[in-house]
């Protein structure tokens, strides 16, 4: 079976990850607040260009992280977050929902969620289903359609900031061939937007009747950070 940490070294795993560390780098840049959290995928620094002062990458099981806890149940108070990152987080949940509610649960009005997944509307997808030639992206994940992602999002209170598609070279595992490949991602966004193989979702949680508080998109002067509910020794769940 091809796992994930054995898939993102290879050249359409690289290639993934470069996109998708560009895509985050700008989107976090800008947005300011205290706390921020990555859930998984320790192979992307989704928080490196962020200023928040306390930022923390949380895995569950093994791994060199700030944090080991169930992602399904966070050790954070309600609206305790200003902003998350969730790299493919949901493609590997028991319950994809549920963990998307959680994520819900602990971040702050206003607060910013990034979302990345696997688009099934792709020739990637359409390569993973031709099992006769081997699997070309990890099995151990279910693909979450950008549309079903954005039905969550909204049910969930949350509104959608900026959303694209990106990767649009065939799925071939060498690094010659994807090369070859560069010119489908200058045409893909304006001739096949959406069937780039991974899309990116920036959503808002908006709660009705308040106004912007926690995090903005703002050079002006701040509050002193309250505090988060992060436990004093880490939380631990050795279950991959």
């Amino acid at each position: 079976m091809l796992e994930v940490a054995s898939w993102l070294q290879t050249p359409l795993g690289r290639y993934l990850l470069d996109w998708e560390q560009r895509c985050l780098d700008e989107a976090v840049v800008d947005l300011f607040g205290f706390h921020a959290l990555q859930l998984g995928w320790p192979q992307l620094s989704g928080l490196r260009a962020n200023r928040m002062p306390q930022r923390w990458l949380a895995l569950q099981g093994q791994g060199q992280a700030a944090l080991h806890c169930d992602f399904d149940d966070l050790p954070f108070e309600n609206d305790s977050l200003d902003l998350l990152v969730l790299p493919h987080t949901l493609e590997f949940a028991p319950d994809p929902h549920h963990r998307l509610r959680e994520a819900a649960r602990v971040l702050r009005p206003e607060g910013r969620l990034l979302l990345l997944g696997l688009n099934p509307a792709s020739l990637w997808a359409l390569r993973q289903k031709l099992t006769w030639l081997g699997p070309c992206l990890p099995q151990s994940g279910e693909f979450i359609g950008y549309w079903r992602a954005r039905d969550w999002l909204r049910l969930l209170s949350f509104e959608i900031g900026q959303a694209r598609f990106g990767c649009y070279r065939p799925p071939v595992n060498r690094e010659a061939w994807l090369a070859r490949g560069h010119f489908m991602d200058r045409l893909g966004p304006t001739w096949w937007p959406v069937f780039g193989a991974v899309y990116f979702i920036e959503a808002i949680k908006r709660v009705h009747g308040m106004r912007l508080i926690g995090l903005a998109k703002s050079n002006g002067r701040r509050r002193a950070a309250p505090a988060v509910a992060l436990p004093s020794r880490t939380h631990r769940n050795d279950s991959p």
